[in-house]
């Protein structure tokens, strides 16, 4: 194959003249060297501002901003918190630290009972809350965090067959938009993780992915594919970005050379939308009943347990913090289904008809 850049063929050690600079890790430390975006360049698939940045109605509500940037070092927890301290003040249309406890409790049931939250965005709503009213204004006397409960539902999510997913893939005309999808079924990655990844983050010698800032700002390292890799080269090599792997496509013509300009000078990652809706309007051409981009990634970790893999092998391919969250692919194999069929039909043999 054509030596296509320095930055993927060695091993992601550009040249001055390719790319961005690198900076050595220390000894000893994990992930390999960190790269530093040439200025102008957001790595991250989204960007959260930090609230402390935010414009305030209320001193409390900028009080606030700075405690949650003392508590989280990521952005995007402080944003969410933030958010929901936001719509209780929209709500309530005051200033949040004069509510009563009774107000609080109104604005909870209005929530669950009326809009109907699923039970994650009100323990993230109730997290916030007791952060805001007990730790920051002081009152811990409030039994209104002891008496909500949001248990999740015992939902299994949606997981397509072998045949499913390589004609699903096979509907996504364009490269520039299947290269990624591939990707995520390939390695098992979050959408974010995917659209957030470097050309840095490439070991294709040693088979590797590095998956940077995953959730909960971890780190890990995935297995990748040669033919994966060899097809993430080939699609480096139309654009040449100096450090994105997927940069936004953005908006204009679509002749090749034009297009791949726009992606080369492109200072963002692709916005998630774009893989969402197409991955969406190709589930409906097939008459695929539900699927989302997610799902390859529920489908990686469902084949894998069904071509034998251990279930802690999965837990670490897949980031996930608790083998629990890892444990219900175990109800979506197949082979799992097929055992279960066999024994019943052990026990049904022999019953009087």
């Amino acid at each position: 194959m054509k030596n296509t850049n320095s930055s993927f063929t060695s091993n992601l050690n550009p040249q001055p003249h390719s790319g961005p600079q690198v900076t050595p890790a220390p000894q000893g430390s994990k992930g390999g060297p960190k790269p530093v975006a040439p200025p102008g360049i957001r790595t991250t698939a989204r960007d959260y501002a930090n609230p402390v940045d935010y414009q305030h109605p209320y001193p409390s509500m900028a009080q606030f901003a700075d405690l949650l940037a003392l508590r989280y070092d990521a952005n995007r927890t402080r944003h969410s918190y933030y958010r929901q301290l936001r719509l209780i003040h929209q709500h309530c249309q005051c200033d949040p630290a004069t509510l009563t406890e009774a107000q609080l409790r109104d604005y909870f049931l209005f929530v669950k009972l009326k809009k109907h939250w699923k039970p994650k965005s009100i323990r993230q709503a109730l997290a916030s809350a007791k952060v805001f009213f007990v730790e920051l204004l002081g009152k811990p006397d409030w039994t209104l965090f002891a008496q909500i409960r949001a248990q999740d539902h015992d939902t299994l999510p949606a997981v397509l067959t072998r045949p499913q997913v390589q004609a699903l893939l096979g509907h996504i005309r364009l490269r520039r938009y299947r290269t990624p999808l591939k990707l995520i079924y390939c390695c098992g990655l979050r959408l974010s993780e995917c659209l957030g990844l470097t050309i840095h983050d490439i070991r294709g010698k040693e088979n590797k992915l590095l998956v940077r800032h995953g959730k909960g700002d971890k780190d890990r390292v995935v297995p990748l594919p040669t033919s994966m890799y060899e097809e993430l080269r080939r699609y480096w090599a139309f654009h040449r970005h100096p450090l994105l792997l997927f940069p936004n496509i953005g908006r204009g013509g679509h002749d090749p050379k034009v297009l791949a300009q726009r992606m080369r000078q492109a200072t963002c990652p692709m916005p998630h939308n774009s893989l969402q809706r197409l991955l969406i309007l190709a589930r409906k051409q097939l008459n695929i009943p539900a699927a989302s981009v997610h799902s390859l990634r529920h489908s990686f970790a469902t084949h894998l347990l069904e071509a034998g893999a251990h279930l802690h092998t999965i837990q670490k391919l897949l980031g996930h913090a608790q083998i629990n969250s890892t444990m219900v692919y175990l109800h979506l194999t197949h082979q799992t289904s097929q055992d279960a069929l066999r024994l019943v039909d052990e026990l049904c043999q022999g019953l009087p008809a």
